[in-house]
């Protein structure tokens, strides 16, 4: 699956050391696991490799994105998923970062032409998005192609 980039120095502050990163990552993704069993992950140089078994494409996809979006993780290497259903990453999403400025209800409106579709956007990044109102700039999420 390769790898997903993200900004370093923002995010949610879940780790203090490096060494501290794994476990941490991992309670973080389990607590509101997005549907990945057996999940393991290792951190070296910012660098986060996930390892385990994804119920579908989107349950990976979640599980990368909220290590990535933890401060101090600069991409995340997922070869070591498998996705048990057989779908594909990036089938019927697209990733976004969000900018400066950037509201939910605008990203809707660029995406879907309707600002009001932002509940969508929330519904399938719940686990990235915690509060509608509490976006940053750099966070990466996922806006489905199809609502």
């Amino acid at each position: 699956m390769g790898l997903f980039d993200f900004a370093r120095n923002i995010g949610k502050k879940i780790f203090g050391k490096e060494e501290e990163a794994p476990a941490a990552l991992t309670q973080h993704i389990n607590e509101d696991n997005p549907g990945v069993d057996g999940l393991q992950v290792e951190v070296k140089d910012g660098v986060a490799t996930l390892t385990g078994q994804a119920q579908s494409a989107e349950a990976l996809e979640k599980a990368v994105l909220m290590a990535g979006n933890a401060m101090g993780i600069e991409s995340v290497k997922a070869d070591g998923m498998t996705i048990a259903d057989g779908s594909q990453v990036g089938g019927d999403d697209e990733f976004y970062v969000i900018e400066k400025g950037d509201t939910l209800w605008e990203i809707a409106e660029k995406a879907y032409g309707n600002g009001s579709k932002y509940t969508r956007i929330v519904e399938v990044n719940r686990e990235v998005i915690k509060d509608a109102d509490k976006i940053f700039p750099g966070q990466k999420i996922r806006i489905p192609k199809s609502i």
